[in-house]
């Protein structure tokens, strides 16, 4: 009952002042407050929730504002009339503001050197979006957040310059084009990416993969580029770290195309207690073996108490979730469904990557220390390749058109670390089939189909020209399914008929005539068409059958025994042949 009495007194009391009189009070509660290092809680949540609805319409409240956030970042602040000075260790912002509360300009400086004008602080600071200039001053904070004391961070700041100049050089070296797309080139194939310069306001990044799109222009597909900042971070092991450029001047490549460096005892180092890091965004989902070869690459080792493991498509599966809510793969097997061009639905089954657990448990890396710029190609190579591998089973996980009915249905299961199966029920026949698809890098991808009835090894070359291109399954399996369509739809050329001149010309069909004990010939050509689009049947789908007037039962087969997957070797599926060599139906 006392505390309702007050709290009406301080409504009374407080009614009729302004925001401003209020703001004031708040501000000298806070300076009043008992352990600077700690300020009162609440009183710092009333602050924030009154900058938030207090209108910016003068200097004074500008300033205010630019210190609140100053100090939820950690950093230092105050004034010189019309100048706001945002200090941390190794940089500050200088904010030069108007009398209306707007803002004239914004530098960043960082340690030692001379303050560089902002652009994109400053249109944040005009548009009054003080949300988003936050978290791109948490970003800066971040970029300049190195440990150790003084001495020790203006080491560290000066060995990351010297390493963002060498991979600035080893970015110039000459190489071979490979994408007509000189941008996409740049950024999958370029030995360094595509490196985007570091600047007061923004750390040095490497852009190093994005999935093709060539097929796939929907409204609603917009290719993402995976990146990594390069900064520097704390190591419980001291590690050498350069002090000056590590490569000859000038800049040289060896026989093989790769940089050269200077030996180890000529290279410039110091032993310091951190290590260079390649921050990626988004992290990425990574087999244990890839994380592995990370390690083998630096002889820096992931601490594996940071790391979360479960099943690949598990993971993939969560980072794929357009909602943002974790979606998990029970013990059955989880049934995705995927809306293609034309009204087509394709589900698919991840089979048996949790019960491979030894090759296909992966974990969510974000980020990779190194110490040497030689280690940089190798592990944006290894970083493609796992992207590749990512993309390509993500492209058949996603969680759209749930409850709707389903035209072809695919099994994926795991052949290998870098390798799977994609199974499926040929509707123009009551049989299976298999596409092996085999990544073994990011510019090699190759398919290969059994069981088909396809004879034509350029199928499996435009197979895999397709997916390189797309990287999608779905829209390849489309494309599979259409070519086969295709072709069990084109009709077979008419046999001429067996006489006295097709015997003697030599480019006629070979005949063969068997005798039955009846006395009844049977003749047989194996002779086939081939389509007019270049893809050939093979003799067991065009086997063609002329049998004599005799008296044969009409139940008795006279056709020879077909094997109906000729193609399929043995022992590569296992899992799906029979005793007799054929694909058996999936249980």
């Amino acid at each position: 009952m006392i505390s309702q009495t007050i709290i009406s007194d301080l409504r009374s009391k407080f009614a009729e002042k302004t925001w401003n009189e209020t703001f004031k009070l708040v501000r000298r509660c806070m300076d009043k407050s008992r352990d600077e290092s700690k300020p009162c809680e609440p009183l710092v949540r009333s602050l924030e929730r009154l900058q938030q609805v207090f209108n910016v319409t003068s200097m004074n409240t500008m300033k205010s504002r630019l210190e609140m956030i100053a100090k939820q970042q950690r950093m230092g602040f105050h004034t010189a009339e019309a100048t706001c000075y945002l200090t941390a260790d190794l940089f500050y912002l200088e904010v030069v503001l108007l009398p209306c509360g707007g803002v004239e300009e914004v530098k960043v400086a960082p340690h030692g050197g001379s303050p560089a004008p902002s652009e994109s602080l400053l249109q944040l600071l005009r548009l009054k979006d003080f949300a988003e200039f936050s978290v791109k001053l948490e970003g800066l904070f971040t970029q300049y957040n190195i440990p150790g004391d003084n001495e020790i961070k203006l080491k560290l700041f000066a060995s990351l310059q010297w390493l963002g100049k060498d991979l600035q050089q080893m970015s110039q070296l000459p190489r071979v084009q490979k994408d007509s797309d000189p941008q996409v080139d740049t950024i999958n194939n370029s030995r360094i990416g595509r490196l985007i310069a570091g600047k007061e306001d923004r750390p040095l990044t490497i852009q190093f993969y994005t999935s093709p799109t060539d097929g796939l222009r929907t409204s609603d597909l917009h290719a993402v580029v995976q990146e990594a900042q390069v900064t520097v971070g704390v190591s419980d092991v001291t590690r050498k770290l350069q002090t000056a450029s590590v490569l000859p001047q000038p800049a040289q490549l060896d026989p093989r195309g790769c940089p050269v460096f200077l030996p180890p005892s000529e290279a410039p180092c110091e032993t310091l207690p951190a290590c260079f890091l390649l921050k990626l965004h988004p992290a990425i989902t990574m087999m244990e073996s890839f994380v592995n070869k990370l390690n083998q690459i630096t002889d820096v080792t992931i601490p594996d108490v940071d790391l979360q493991w479960a099943p690949l498509p598990q993971l993939l599966t969560r980072r794929s979730s357009a909602n943002g809510q974790k979606e998990s793969m029970d013990e059955q097997d989880a049934v995705f469904k995927v809306p293609l061009p034309g009204g087509v639905m394709h589900s698919y089954v991840l089979s048996g990557f949790a019960r491979e657990a030894s090759a296909h448990r992966a974990t969510v890396v974000d980020s990779i220390p190194f110490t040497h710029p030689a280690h940089v190609p190798a592990l944006l190579e290894l970083l493609r390749h796992q992207c590749a591998i990512n993309t390509l089973l993500r492209s058949c996980v996603t969680s759209q058109g749930v409850g709707t009915v389903c035209d072809l249905h695919h099994e994926v299961l795991p052949e290998s670390e870098t390798s799977f199966s994609v199974t499926f029920h040929r509707p123009d026949s009551d049989s299976l089939a298999v596409l092996l698809v085999n990544v073994s890098d990011s510019h090699q991808i190759s398919c290969t189909l059994f069981g088909g009835g396809i004879q034509d090894p350029s199928l499996d070359e435009h197979l895999s020209t397709v997916m390189m291109r797309c990287m999608s399954i779905p829209f390849t399996l489309t494309t599979l399914h259409n070519k086969l369509e295709e072709i069990t739809s084109t009709p077979l050329s008419p046999l001429p008929p067996a006489t006295t001149e097709a015997e003697n010309d030599h480019s006629a069909p070979s005949i063969t005539t068997v005798d039955d004990t009846s006395g009844a010939s049977t003749t047989s050509s194996q002779s086939a068409s081939v389509p007019e689009d270049g893809f050939s049947v093979s003799a067991s789908a065009c086997y063609a059958m002329s049998v004599a007037k005799s008296e044969l039962l009409p139940e008795i087969n006279t056709s020879p025994a077909v094997n109906l997957y000729p193609f399929a070797p043995v022992g590569v599926f296992p899992r799906w042949m029979t005793s007799n060599g054929q694909v058996s139906e999936l249980i």
